[in-house]
């Protein structure tokens, strides 16, 4: 589906959800008072994005990351590398993400090309990841986003949610903190899920100008379960 009819979609079910809030005592309300309360919901409802980070966790740069989330009280979504999670007590990286809130999802175990692969390899790949998240958080994930954007012919299946990006930032070429934040904030758009990666520290920098811009052009980041499902 394009990114424009998947907006329009999302669109028309948030404004139904908004009609279906208005309570029904409001039809015996004022003309003055309804208007009153009209714009009052208008001034309340935020545009919803998500911030997605992908090939973490860092041991150097997620929790530089996390600490800054935490202090925005912004939910973030990481789709992390089961090798990267071996390195370096990362597990402890893992387990804060949950605990804070995040949403963890599965990028494979070698951060790997799944469409090169066969159908049974790159099963293990995601299989692999999935096991230690699930070790470390109690919890299974049934998100996946598969690097490059690529699966094997006939790979998906209905019980995993497959995630792709609509704003590339481009962070992994470009290592230019402004220029990032340039990009993001001038191609975001409401239900957009911004692509990035937690694993240099220009990204982190960036990342989070983008979340302060964002707020204060009346942006909510939501993790992007919360955005393609409710």
């Amino acid at each position: 589906m394009a990114k424009k009819e998947i907006k329009r979609w999302m669109q028309a079910l948030a404004l139904a959800a908004v009609l279906m809030a208005y309570p029904v005592s409001s039809v015996w309300e004022s003309r003055e008072t309804g208007a009153q309360a009209q714009a009052k919901n208008r001034n309340e409802i935020r545009q919803r994005v998500a911030l997605t980070f992908d090939d973490g966790p860092s041991a150097e740069c997620t929790p530089i990351l996390l600490d800054g989330l935490k202090e925005r009280n912004v939910k973030a979504s990481f789709f992390v590398i089961g090798a990267n999670i071996e390195k370096e007590n990362n597990e402890e990286i893992i387990r804060r993400m949950h605990e804070e809130g995040h949403l963890i999802g599965n990028h494979t175990w070698h951060h790997v090309d799944l469409s090169g692969l066969s159908t049974e390899d790159a099963w293990k790949e995601l299989e692999m990841t999935d096991s230690l998240i699930k070790k470390i958080t109690g919890e299974e994930t049934a998100l996946v986003r598969p690097p490059f954007g690529q699966f094997p012919q006939g790979m998906e299946e209905p019980d995993k949610l497959y995630v792709k990006w609509t704003v590339d930032s481009r962070d992994w070429v470009t290592k230019d903190t402004q220029e990032i934040v340039r990009k993001v904030v001038t191609d975001t758009e409401e239900n957009d899920i911004i692509l990035m990666h937690d694993c240099y520290d220009t990204s982190v920098e960036a990342a989070l100008q983008i979340i302060d811009t964002l707020s204060e052009r009346g942006y909510e980041f939501v993790t992007v379960d919360q955005l393609l499902l409710e």
